[in-house]
């Protein structure tokens, strides 16, 4: 689900994806089906209180994953999801383009700790969610799923991607 996600990028790819934001916004609509399940990594989550979520959720580290994301997906599993992970921390802007089913989106400080959540996001919706600040990951869960589980600002994600996961 990359598509737009980026409008903002850290340093070392601002240049690069700017000289190639048109062609991928274009390649985006050449985007027609779900790609294939990607790799899969242990995440949880630590609520305050000290209640730990358990999810394995799908990598997407590349661009070209990132864009695709959860695209044309008919269902996510309560404890499954898709990370999202950047070179460096920047700004997050997602869009639900092409996306069948409603989601949650985590965004994730560096030090894994939870910035922002966009709750219940429309599917094929245009509008941008936007991290509110830099972030050097995106977590997309089922839609609805952080406020039944009382996942929060502030909760502590545990993932190999980030470097305190204390």
């Amino acid at each position: 689900m990359m598509r737009l996600r980026h409008l903002t990028l850290g340093l070392a790819c601002a240049g690069f994806l700017a000289a190639l934001a048109p062609p991928a916004m274009a390649q985006d609509d050449n985007i027609t089906a779900a790609q294939p399940t990607l790799p899969k990594q242990p995440l949880s989550i630590v609520s305050d209180g000290g209640k730990t979520h358990q999810f394995q959720v799908e990598m997407a580290m590349t661009p070209q994953q990132q864009e695709v994301g959860l695209m044309f997906r008919h269902g996510v599993a309560s404890d499954s999801g898709m990370l999202f992970v950047f070179p460096a921390a920047q700004e997050g802007q997602f869009w639900m383009k092409n996306t069948l089913v409603p989601l949650d989106m985590v965004f994730i400080n560096a030090d894994g700790t939870i910035r922002s959540i966009s709750e219940n996001t429309v599917p094929l919706s245009l509008a941008v969610d936007d991290s509110g600040g830099p972030v050097l990951a995106v977590l997309e869960l089922q839609g609805g799923l952080t406020a039944k589980e009382n996942i929060g600002v502030g909760d502590k994600v545990v993932a190999a991607a980030f470097h305190d996961t204390k």
